[in-house]
C-alpha cells in the first residue's frame, strides 16, 4: 500500500506531465480562434468599459413591444371584457405573463448596471458601496455627488435617511478616492440614467399587472396582494400551472440559493420565495415565519385553484382565507393558559366511609403496633434511655431497658393470624416404614456430661405420641416447614 508521501509525489508527476506538452496550449489557442467564428463569443472582444456592450435589454424588440402594449393598456383603463373568451386565451392575460417575465429581466439588468457603476465610481468613493446597498439608491447618490469633493455642498435629502447621510458625509471627508476623468464620469452618469429608466419601466409594468390581477386572480390577490400574485403567476407560467402546483413548490417560487462560500448553513435564513414580500409574512414575528410561510403557500394554492375555474369572481373566498390565516397566526402568539389554583375540598360534617372487609382486617393485623414497639416509643420522665451505640447515638430503646418495666406481657388471647401461622408449623410424622431422618444422630451434646448416646427412635415416638414441642424445648428438633 502506497504511503501518503508517495501519493503526493504521484500527483506532482501528473502535474508535470500536463505542463510538459506545449502543443496543448496551441490547441487551446486554435479552439479560441474557432470560437470567434462560431456560436461562442471571444472573451477579448467584449468591452466591459462600454455600457452598451454590457446592458442590451432596452434595445431589444421584445422590450419595446411589451412596453408599448403596456402604455396602450394603461391609457384604455381597467375595463376588461372576457365574455365568451377562455381566460388562458385572453390577449391581456398573455400580456400579463409577458410582463412578469420582463420584470424579472429588468431586475437582472439593473444588477448588471449597478456592478458597472460600482466599478467606475470605486476610484472616486470606494466606501460608498458599503454604505448604500440598494442599486437604485446607489445610482441616485452617485448621480447627485458626481465629482464633488465636499459633500456639505451636496443636498442628499430625500435620497437617503438622515443617519446614513451623516455617515456618508463623514466618510467622504476621509476617503482615499480621487476625482474621475470627464469620460469616466460621463459613462457613470449615463449608467445611472439607464438604471433609473429601467426602474421606472419596472414600476409601470408592475402597476399594469397589479391593475389586472384583481380581475384575473381576485382570490389569490386578496391573500398575497396583487404584486406578489403577479410574480407567482408569472414564475409558475400562468394561472392554470400555478393551480396545478403543490403548496410546497409554491412556497419556493422566486427563492434564490445563497452561496455561503463555505460557511455553515446552520444560521442561514429559511428559503422563502415571493411569499416573503406579503404583508402577512412581514407582520409575523420571526419565530413564527416558517409556519406562516407554509400556511400562506397552502391557502394561496387553494385560492389559485378557485380562480382557475372562475369559482368566485368577487374574491370573497380569498378574503375568508386571509382572515383564517390571520386568526391562526394570532392564535399561535397567544400565551399559554395560566394554571388555575386547585380549590380545597368541601369539608364534610360526617366522617367518610372507609373500605372494610377481610383484606383490610388482615392488613391491620399484619401492621399492628406490637407491645415491644409501644415500649420502645415511650420514655420515662427524668431517666435517660439506652441506645444501641451508647451515648444516645444509635436507636433508642425507650422503656425496654428501664428497671421496673418488667417483662413484656403477652396477651393470653393470641391473634387469629398467629393461630393460623401456628397451624402451618405442624410436627413432621414419620412413615410406617420406620425410616428416620438423615440428619438424626445417636450422639447428643449436653452441658452436663458432654457427649451422650441417645435413641432417635425414642425421640420419634415422643413426637408421634402427641407431646407438644416448641422450638426451645429440650426434645425439639428441626422439622420440615411447608411453604405458604
Amino acid at each position: 500500500m502506497a504511503s501518503l508521501a508517495d501519493s503526493f509525489l504521484a500527483d506532482l508527476d501528473e502535474l508535470s506531465d500536463n505542463e510538459a506538452h506545449p502543443d496543448d496550449e496551441d490547441l487551446d489557442a486554435a479552439a479560441m480562434e474557432e470560437d470567434v467564428d462560431g456560436d461562442m463569443p471571444d472573451i477579448e472582444t467584449l468591452n466591459y468599459d462600454d455600457l452598451d456592450s454590457v446592458s442590451k435589454l432596452q434595445k431589444t424588440q421584445r422590450y419595446n413591444d411589451i412596453m408599448q402594449k403596456v402604455d396602450d393598456a394603461l391609457e384604455k383603463g381597467t375595463d376588461i371584457s372576457s365574455h365568451g373568451i377562455v381566460l388562458e386565451d385572453d390577449p391581456e392575460y398573455q400580456l400579463i405573463v409577458d410582463c412578469n417575465a420582463l420584470s424579472v429581466d429588468i431586475e437582472n439588468e439593473i444588477i448588471i448596471i449597478h456592478n458597472f457603476i460600482r466599478d467606475k465610481y470605486r476610484l472616486k468613493f470606494p466606501e460608498l458601496e458599503s454604505l448604500v446597498h440598494h442599486p437604485i439608491d446607489y445610482a441616485r447618490v452617485v448621480k447627485k455627488i458626481g465629482n464633488e469633493v465636499d459633500l456639505t455642498l451636496v443636498d442628499l435629502d430625500g435620497l437617503l435617511p438622515s443617519a446614513i447621510i451623516m455617515v456618508v458625509s463623514v466618510t467622504a471627508s476621509t476617503t482615499s478616492g480621487k476625482p474621475l476623468s470627464e469620460e469616466s464620469l460621463q459613462k457613470t452618469i449615463d449608467a445611472c440614467d439607464r438604471a433609473l429608466a429601467l426602474d421606472l419601466a419596472k414600476k409601470k409594468v408592475l402597476d399594469f399587472v397589479e391593475s389586472r390581477m384583481g380581475y384575473i386572480a381576485p382570490n389569490l390577490s386578496a391573500i398575497a396582494g396583487t404584486a406578489v400574485a403577479a410574480k407567482l403567476m408569472g414564475t409558475a407560467g400562468g394561472l392554470s400551472a400555478l393551480a396545478k402546483m403543490p403548496a410546497c413548490n409554491v412556497q419556493l417560487l422566486g427563492s434564490k440559493k445563497k452561496t455561503l462560500a463555505g460557511f455553515s448553513t446552520a444560521t442561514s435564513q429559511f428559503r422563502v420565495g415571493y411569499l416573503e414580500q406579503t404583508e402577512i409574512f412581514q407582520s409575523t414575528p420571526p419565530s413564527l415565519r416558517t409556519r406562516a410561510c407554509r400556511l400562506l403557500a397552502a391557502k394561496s394554492t387553494l385560492a389559485a385553484r378557485v380562480d382557475s375555474i372562475r369559482g368566485d369572481p368577487t374574491g370573497k373566498t380569498g378574503r375568508d382565507l386571509r382572515e383564517e390565516i390571520r386568526k391562526k397566526i394570532e392564535k399561535w402568539q397567544e400565551p399559554p393558559p395560566a394554571k388555575q389554583p386547585k380549590p380545597l375540598p368541601v369539608p364534610d360534617s360526617e366522617p367518610k366511609k372507609k373500605r372494610g372487609g377481610r383484606r383490610l382486617r388482615k392488613m391491620k393485623e399484619r401492621y399492628a403496633v406490637t407491645d415491644m414497639r409501644k415500649l420502645a416509643n415511650r420514655m420515662q420522665f427524668g431517666i435517660p434511655e439506652e441506645s444501641s451505640l451508647g451515648d444516645g447515638l444509635g436507636e433508642g430503646y425507650g422503656m425496654l431497658g428501664q428497671a421496673g418495666s418488667g417483662k413484656l406481657r403477652v396477651s393470653l388471647a393470641q391473634s387469629k393470624l398467629a393461630a393460623k401461622v401456628a397451624k402451618r408449623f405442624k410436627e413432621k410424622q414419620y412413615g410406617s416404614s420406620g425410616a428416620t431422618s438423615g440428619l438424626t444422630s445417636s450422639l447428643a451434646f449436653t452441658p452436663v456430661q458432654g457427649i451422650e448416646l441417645s435413641n432417635p427412635q425414642a425421640h420419634g415416638n415422643q413426637l408421634g405420641s402427641g407431646i407438644q414441642s416448641t422450638y426451645f424445648s429440650e426434645t425439639g428438633t428441626f422439622s420440615k416447614i411447608k411453604r405458604m
